[in-house]
């Protein structure tokens, strides 16, 4: 069975299946999530197997939570699952949107409720190979040269995000 997500349809929420969703460039509810720490932020690498934007980095964890699901659950549970990272202190850093071609004939038409969180840099992780490739922790200038010098490496809400609305997400 495909996943319901929180659609607009006619200005009410609605359930609405996912790829269906971003095939037809419908506006809905996302979930973004930004560990930091003292070596800056962890991003991750998108799986190969995933329908859009396969093998590019992202922010730490970005999913859509299921119909009925509240966004703070949805953010544990997919750190959980696609990290194996449990037990962080989220903060919602407020919602924003976006609206984005992500390839495969794709968009990404979101309003997104952004949280983040402070660890340690040996945060224990286990990756699930069906969501995530890799993962690494990158200084805020670091990620900032990188994708200027190979935008196309990234995917393009994270361009966005560290273009448009690092103030919100990350604050100082």
């Amino acid at each position: 069975m495909e996943t319901m997500i929180p659609t607009w349809v006619d200005g009410v929420l609605a359930p609405q299946e996912k790829i269906h969703v971003h095939r037809q460039g419908l506006r809905h509810m996302a979930v973004s999530v930004f560990v930091m720490s003292r070596d800056g932020l962890l991003i991750q690498r998108r799986a190969q197997g995933k329908y859009h934007t396969p093998g590019l980095w992202a922010n730490t964890c970005c999913t859509h939570p299921n119909w009925g699901e509240e966004p703070l659950a949805c953010a544990v549970r997919r750190l959980r699952e696609e990290l194996g990272i449990e037990d962080l202190e989220l903060r919602h850093r407020g919602q924003l949107s976006y609206r984005a071609d992500v390839g495969n004939n794709m968009t990404e038409d979101e309003v997104v409720d952004v949280f983040s969180a402070l660890a340690s840099p040996d945060l224990p992780m286990a990756l699930n190979p069906d969501e995530v490739m890799g993962a690494r922790w990158i200084a805020l200038d670091e990620l900032t040269s990188e994708i200027e010098r190979r935008p196309q490496k990234f995917t393009p809400w994270l361009r966005i995000y560290m273009s448009e609305h690092r103030q919100q997400i990350l604050g100082n």
